[in-house]
């Protein structure tokens, strides 16, 4: 097996904690970075696990999706009536199940190796997405 990184840096979003106690609550952003390991067993024609220059969807993704986005959980019941309330074209939603660093993770390595079937096949998957909130805190979800 062999496996190869590629790391978007500096994707500004909001998130926010509904059941959390404390300031996490709130909605707050970060300027997040998103690692994602890469695996195949077989190379390609040019000996490349993923070619890097052809991974313009991932990006078109973080801008579509995550870039000056507010990531909420579809079981925030506030975040649902602010969607629907009249200042609903102040923000993008992106629904995730969980807002958390970690759920976030899970959704984004989810969505991300759903991309890759489409436009590398079956010999090419994400073997693990490493997410950083900040400069000192990160998670990785490794299935």
């Amino acid at each position: 097996m062999l496996t190869c990184s590629k790391t978007y840096k500096d994707i500004p979003f909001a998130h926010r904690q509904p059941f959390h106690e404390g300031h996490c609550s709130k909605i707050h952003g970060h300027n997040w970075s998103v690692t994602i390991e890469f695996q195949a067993t077989d190379l390609d024609k040019n000996g490349f696990v993923v070619d890097f220059g052809k991974l313009k969807y991932i990006k078109q993704f973080i801008d579509e999706q995550l870039d000056h986005a507010c990531l909420l959980s579809s079981e925030d019941t506030q975040a649902k009536e602010l969607a629907e309330s009249q200042y609903k074209n102040l923000f993008r939603i992106c629904w995730v199940e969980n807002a958390s660093c970690e759920g976030i993770a899970v959704f984004l390595y989810e969505e991300i190796s759903r991309l890759v079937r489409e436009h590398e096949g079956e010999r090419v998957s994400i073997r693990s997405i490493k997410l950083h909130e900040d400069e000192k805190n990160f998670v990785r979800y490794t299935p």
